[in-house]
């Protein structure tokens, strides 16, 4: 089983609202999670950011891969 950290889209239609969550790689976009980790809006100051580092750095060293956006997300 692959392991991906990424986004997935949230909120009404032309709002930029994600939730950044663990899946499967083989799942859909938007299907079933095995965690999230937080959530992130895209706007013109930064963005808001709601984010679990501690769970992203566990899931990191148990083999998840993240998106390249959600790794520069927590760069941040």
């Amino acid at each position: 089983m692959s392991v991906v950290i990424r986004l997935s889209r949230m909120g009404k239609r032309g709002e930029r609202k994600f939730r950044i969550i663990v899946k499967e790689k083989r799942t859909r976009r938007d299907g079933d999670s095995i965690e999230t980790l937080g959530s992130f809006e895209k706007g013109e100051r930064n963005g808001s950011q709601n984010l679990n580092r501690d769970r992203y750095k566990y899931w990191l060293s148990v083999g998840a891969r993240p998106s390249e956006t959600v790794a520069q997300i927590f760069e941040k």
